[in-house]
């Protein structure tokens, strides 16, 4: 994994925690943050230790705010198409086709692409003290990493454009009556509410809920593709298929 002092990543048992750790910036997203964001979520991946997947953050005002300012006005045009919108779409994009669930954990305030890291995570747990808010059309742009696909997915449209076209903020109880938030919680249970349901989901059949996963985001013909791929991959067509082929003959199927 990438060196970096401004994301945090462990695994604990089967469980991986990625945190946001520049609090006195309200954790805005920088490109070394998204490198190691990605890096986070490929390492989890790869682990076959790991179940369920938090993403958190540090400090009580913010979960993260968004994408550094300084960090994306400071790019030319091209490159803010090519190094920053197009990346980030990438790394969110693998966070929700991640695996393992991903679970992500809400404290204070949750902005422009910090929500929409969190729109890419399964579950959000979030505090009775959060805020939720698309303020791009209050700096002259709009969502950028995936906001105005995936926020009407979930909450529907006519509430998506509501907070996209107005930027401002809702709070915690109208996001979870929106769908935006699974759960309120008081700041004090956050963290250990996000682990009792990270290890209740780790408890579980690791390949039927990964299974139950890919069939919920994924559409369904890459769905039907991919399952359908690996139960043939092991049936005794299959093996025929393969023994044929390296026997130089031709395969004897049985439709087994």
């Amino acid at each position: 994994m990438s060196q970096s002092t401004k994301i945090r990543f462990a695994i604990q048992g089967p469980i991986a925690r990625v945190t946001l750790d520049r609090p006195q910036k309200l954790n805005a997203l920088d490109p070394e943050m998204l490198t190691a964001l990605e890096d986070a979520v490929t390492q989890a991946e790869q682990s076959r230790q790991v179940r369920a997947i938090v993403v958190a953050a540090a400090g009580e005002k913010a979960f993260c705010v968004g994408a550094d300012i300084l960090a994306w006005t400071a790019l030319s045009p091209l490159d803010m198409w090519s190094e920053w919108v197009r990346r980030g779409h990438r790394i969110f994009e693998r966070l929700e086709r991640a695996k393992q669930p991903v679970i992500c954990a809400i404290q204070g305030f949750a902005y422009g692409g910090g929500l929409e890291l969190a729109l890419a995570c399964d579950i959000r747990i979030v505090t009775d003290s959060a805020r939720f808010a698309m303020p791009e059309v209050k700096l002259g742009t709009v969502p950028g990493w995936g906001g105005t696909d995936r926020l009407p997915r979930l909450i529907g449209s006519a509430r998506a454009k509501q907070m996209i076209f107005t930027g401002e903020p809702i709070a915690a109880d109208a996001a979870e009556r929106w769908g935006l938030a699974n759960e309120v919680v008081p700041v004090a249970s956050l963290s250990r509410r996000v682990t009792e349901l990270a290890e209740k989901i780790a408890g579980n059949a690791p390949v039927a809920v990964q299974t139950a996963k890919q069939m919920i985001t994924s559409s369904s013909s890459t769905t039907l593709e991919s399952l359908a791929a690996a139960v043939n991959a092991f049936s005794d067509d299959a093996k025929e298929g393969l023994a044929a082929f390296r026997e130089k003959r031709s395969p004897k199927f049985e439709g087994r």
